[in-house]
């Protein structure tokens, strides 16, 4: 019998297959059918260190009602309608889905500064999240601020946020970092126990006709796999960590070579979003099916081995390759 169980973040999960982040969580009926469907563990939706913020300050600037410095400072943040949710209705939704769910809930934390709001952290572990995700999505337009100060700012956080919960972290990254490998090794030394590889950064756009900025969310394609898939090759055995592939998982064919690059679990949010939850079922047939047919008898059996360490031209996810597919190329007008 195929087995396609796997661990993630020491949790024991029936398959690979894991809801990342997004809009689908923040029902509890849609979160059960895809529990349904099959998929084994929930990320849910982001709370964001802005709606802390916002909060704080909104409680303060009542609580000193009169002060002018707190009034003016709500100013510089957006109305809290932008944010959709409070940071309390938040929690309670932790706890709502825990109690719906049998498969388990990992609550999900996006900022990048150090502070107050990491008690959040632990308000979520209380709430019954099973582990946390740390969504380190920042943006630096300061010329004065170095890559270091970035990397130092976030590495702190994560060790602080670690010292505040006793639940498992994980910690989101984008790929701009001068230099992955060292930046994950010290996420690793600072407490995270996964690392997801990689966060998508929504770019603006201009309307020329209005002249404004456009916020848009284009949805994942598989050929945005290539880039996790290459370093979580890179890094899969360098470092005591889980890894989990995000962005670009949309068939069968994904969560393979998810695995093999080193990967516990794959996530997917564009194409549950575009195709809806029974495209799990899907998915986790195909996967047994290829399987069967080349003889693996569990997804265990092949996490790994198509990492860097583990195939026969090691050079090819480095600039050898680079050079090889540019040398290559034929199709020329």
């Amino acid at each position: 019998m195929t087995d396609l169980s796997t661990t993630y973040l020491g949790l024991n999960l029936k398959n690979p297959l894991v809801a990342s982040a997004s809009p689908l969580s923040r029902k509890i009926e849609r979160a059960k059918k895809l529990e349904e469907a099959g998929i084994s563990a929930i990320v849910m939706y982001s709370l964001f260190e802005e709606q802390i913020i916002h909060e704080s300050l909104e409680l303060d600037h009542y609580l000193n009602r009169g002060g002018d410095s707190f009034a003016e400072a709500l100013s510089y943040l957006p109305d809290g309608g932008m944010y959709g949710i409070s940071p309390e209705k938040y929690l309670n939704h932790v706890a709502g889905l825990k109690k719906a769910l049998t498969i388990p809930v990992i609550g999900s934390l996006n900022g990048v500064s150090k502070g107050g709001w990491t008690d959040y952290a632990r308000r979520i572990e209380q709430a019954g999240a099973d582990a946390l995700e740390l969504n380190m999505y920042y943006i630096p337009t300061d010329v004065n601020t170095t890559s270091g100060d970035i990397e130092d700012m976030q590495v702190e956080l994560v060790a602080n946020v670690k010292s505040a919960i006793k639940i498992p972290l994980a910690v989101k990254i984008g790929p701009f970092v001068t230099s992955i490998p060292n930046f994950t090794k010290r996420l690793v030394e600072a407490g995270a126990d996964g690392l997801v590889l990689f966060n998508r950064f929504y770019q603006p756009d201009f309307d020329l006709n209005e002249l404004e900025i456009l916020h848009s969310l284009d949805l994942s394609t598989s050929s945005e796999l290539r880039l996790p898939l290459r370093w979580i090759s890179i890094l899969y055995g360098k470092l005591n960590v889980d890894f989990a592939l995000t962005s670009g998982v949309h068939a069968y064919t994904d969560v393979l070579k998810a695995m093999m690059a080193g990967a516990k679990v794959a996530m997917m949010a564009s194409s549950l979003l575009h195709h809806g939850d029974q495209v799990v079922g899907s998915i986790l047939n195909e996967l047994k099916a290829w399987m069967k047919e080349r003889e693996y008898e569990s997804i265990k059996q092949m996490q790994g081995s198509m990492s860097q360490k583990a195939v026969r031209e090691p050079d090819a996810f480095e600039r050898a390759n680079y050079m090889k597919v540019l040398n290559n190329y034929r199709n020329l007008p």
